[in-house]
């Protein structure tokens, strides 16, 4: 396969987008999307952010300096880490070395599954903070914000209305309504996808659909914009969602498209 050079269609920008895999997973849950993005010429520009279990950010590979839409996928060496303040604490770790190393101001996000909540609490904790770089666009995939099926949700026990408000919020949901208004004014698009297997469980087989959508009600009208896209069928399994050529395809359009 040819590298394609970035291709007229993609915005030709410095700002990196962060993948954060989910519980249990790691920069192998994220190597299908990126190995697309790649494919689609949007970007060559890859290295791994991998954190210790303390903590400690170490950079692998090197992004140039006229790099074009880098990718950095974080590895979390302890990924079935419950503690939201913990990876919140982590994830920043990731920004603040590449803020030293390269300079950066803003981000893209994407996220699969806990990485999505654990991002969430980052938003909460530090969303407001000038010093960082600041969030330009976020795709979710699978997000688990108000409950996992089997662990504090049955199959189809929580509904939520048209803004996206659950029938019953499990915590930390009441926390991260304070999200609504750390997004306000921010200029932040958010793309929310998620899987639905259509066998009656309205779930990806792991996460409820109405757990996903929840994530609407806290942010309100907080966005600049805010888009949900639900995939159906066998290849909208949980896992699956992350090696989908078409979910691929909609957040690439999502993040780069001029």
């Amino acid at each position: 396969m040819v590298e394609k050079p970035a291709q007229a269609n993609f915005m030709n920008s410095s700002t990196p987008t962060l993948f954060l895999h989910g519980y249990g997973g790691s920069a192998n849950s994220e190597k299908f999307m990126v190995k697309q993005v790649k494919q689609n010429g949007v970007t060559k520009d890859v290295i791994t952010a991998n954190v210790s279990k303390g903590g400690e950010v170490e950079l692998k590979g090197k992004l140039e300096k006229d790099t074009t839409n880098p990718i950095v996928q974080i590895e979390l060496a302890n990924n079935k880490q419950g503690d939201l303040d913990e990876n919140a604490k982590w994830f920043k770790n990731v920004l603040t070395k590449l803020q030293s190393e390269y300079d950066i101001n803003k981000f893209n996000f994407v996220g699969h599954s806990m990485g999505n909540l654990s991002f969430a609490q980052y938003m909460l904790t530090y969303g407001n903070d000038p010093s960082l770089p600041q969030l330009n666009k976020q795709v979710n995939i699978a997000g688990t914000y108000n409950g996992v099926l089997n662990m504090n949700e049955q199959v189809n026990e929580i509904s939520v209305d048209a803004n996206g408000k659950p029938s019953r919020m499990n915590p930390p949901y009441q926390e991260l309504q304070q999200l609504k208004e750390i997004y306000k004014g921010k200029n932040i698009d958010v793309l929310n996808i998620f899987g639905d297997l259509k066998d009656g469980t309205s779930s990806d087989g792991r996460v409820s659909n109405s757990s996903s959508k929840s994530l609407k009600y806290l942010l309100g009208d907080s966005p600049k914009s805010y888009r949900e896209s639900k995939y159906e069928g066998k290849s909208a399994q949980h896992s699956q969602l992350h090696e989908n050529k078409e979910v691929a395809k909609e957040f690439i359009a999502f993040l780069w498209t001029k």
